[in-house]
């Protein structure tokens, strides 16, 4: 079988799946293996995400693990047997891979739920705020590069799950452009803000004892719990976390910055009056 030269984030994230069901089962790899006839080299590729796995064989290994949680075998089934070409397949080779697996993250999310400190996140940016954004890279994009991360993020702003996205006031104040381009940013957040199933939350800077400025973060929900996603920026691009107990931090941090924050409506109205101060 030819081997994938660059495996998506969502074909690693099977194969890492596999190797913890592996693990808890307290078998090698060699063993595993031995299970399917196959050899430990093409175990290792499966768990790697550098083959894909068929259906049959991952329910074998599933019942020789004495995996008993049917849902989450089935989600395994889904993500190892499902051939989408997403629209963000015509950036492959033009972008780095973490724009695209991000983009492939949020077309499989059941949910999605954002903490901003000092960006407006990329979802829900204007055309404008976004070239401000990219512009700002050092070292500096050429005119084709920019305008292909602009186009790419314009593409990637649909929004059909629950989206919930709690934002400071300094990303709310900071202009990445001017004061027109900040204007248009804060209208977009309100008009999107009325749609049902995006809630958008204000941490004003008046605020008492906030002391998780650190934590930024996009938490995409996946279709059992135990496939969520948490994304933070890095310097090389975007790291995916998906380890069970720091998935449980993470929801954590989430319901304590959530708790701190103004209620829809107060929100609402807080980002009207910035828009009016501009």
């Amino acid at each position: 079988m030819v081997l994938r030269r660059e495996p998506t984030a969502r074909q690693m994230r099977l194969g890492t799946e596999l190797r913890r069901l592996r693990e808890a089962a307290g078998l090698t790899a060699r063993e595993a293996a031995a299970l399917l006839g196959a050899g430990r080299v093409q175990m290792s590729h499966i768990e790697s995400g550098l083959t894909g796995v068929s259906e049959q064989r991952l329910r074998r290994l599933a019942s020789h693990y004495a995996c008993m949680d049917h849902e989450f075998i089935d989600a395994l089934v889904s993500m190892a047997t499902d051939r989408t070409r997403g629209w963000w397949e015509e950036y492959r080779g033009l972008l780095p891979t973490s724009f695209l697996d991000l983009s492939e993250l949020n077309h499989y999310a059941s949910f999605r739920r954002d903490v901003a400190i000092l960006y407006v996140p990329g979802l829900l940016q204007t055309e404008e705020y976004a070239r401000a954004v990219f512009s700002s890279r050092v070292p500096e994009l050429t005119d084709e590069e920019l305008e292909l991360r602009v186009r790419h993020r314009m593409k990637g702003q649909e929004i059909t799950v629950p989206y919930e996205l709690v934002i400071h006031e300094a990303a709310l104040r900071i202009r990445v452009s001017n004061r027109t381009a900040s204007r248009a940013q804060l209208a977009k957040l309100l008009s999107l803000s009325e749609m049902e199933n995006i809630t958008v939350r204000v941490i004003p800077f008046d605020l008492d004892d906030f002391a998780r400025a650190a934590s930024t973060m996009t938490y995409v929900g996946g279709s059992v719990s135990k496939l969520d996603t948490v994304v933070r920026d890095v310097p090389q691009g975007s790291a995916f976390i998906d380890s069970e107990a720091q998935l449980s931090a993470f929801r954590t941090r989430f319901r304590k910055v959530e708790e701190v924050s103004l209620d829809r409506e107060r929100s609402r109205d807080f980002i009207h009056r910035l828009t009016k101060e501009l």
